[in-house]
């Protein structure tokens, strides 16, 4: 899995206002990101090599799905993650494109990886444009974070 972990500069970005980046935070972030990112590509059937997690002044994860999604056939399908955001079900885009969303995962930014390919597993089938949920989930700062997502960590 592609690991990142790094601080730059001592503030949150625009992205994730949670609470300042420390070097312990991000290091306790990182290794947790990991292990979290990692139980959910198994519960998915994705090897390791499928996902990929960025720590630095943002907190990110990729999972390559390897699948279609209905109402885009000719399109590979990715899930990401991010700190500010949670759990969404995208289309692969070139950079130049905009970014294609199927769906969004509501509630908590860390939940648990059965639940997580449970919702992979329906977006696949959506083939109309769905509304989706306001991201408005609760910030978490990186300690946090890492704790939320060690509870779900094999």
């Amino acid at each position: 899995m592609a690991r990142t972990a790094s601080i730059k500069g001592d503030q949150a970005s625009h992205e994730d206002p949670a609470p300042a980046a420390t070097s312990e935070g991000t290091h306790l972030l990182a290794g947790a990101l990991e292990r979290y990112v990692g139980a959910v590509a198994e519960a998915l059937g994705v090897p390791h090599e499928g996902a990929s997690f960025e720590v630095t002044d943002t907190a990110t994860a990729y999972i390559a799905l390897g699948v279609r999604a209905a109402a885009h056939p000719d399109r590979d399908v990715m899930l990401v993650w991010s700190s500010a955001l949670g759990w969404a079900v995208s289309i692969e885009t070139d950079p130049a494109e905009p970014l294609i969303v199927l769906a969004r995962l509501s509630g908590d930014v860390v939940q648990a990886p059965d639940v997580v390919a449970a919702f992979v597993t329906e977006s696949m089938t959506l083939t109309g444009a769905r509304p989706l949920p306001a991201a408005n989930p609760r910030l978490l700062g990186w300690s946090d974070l890492a704790e939320c997502m060690d509870r779900y960590a094999r």
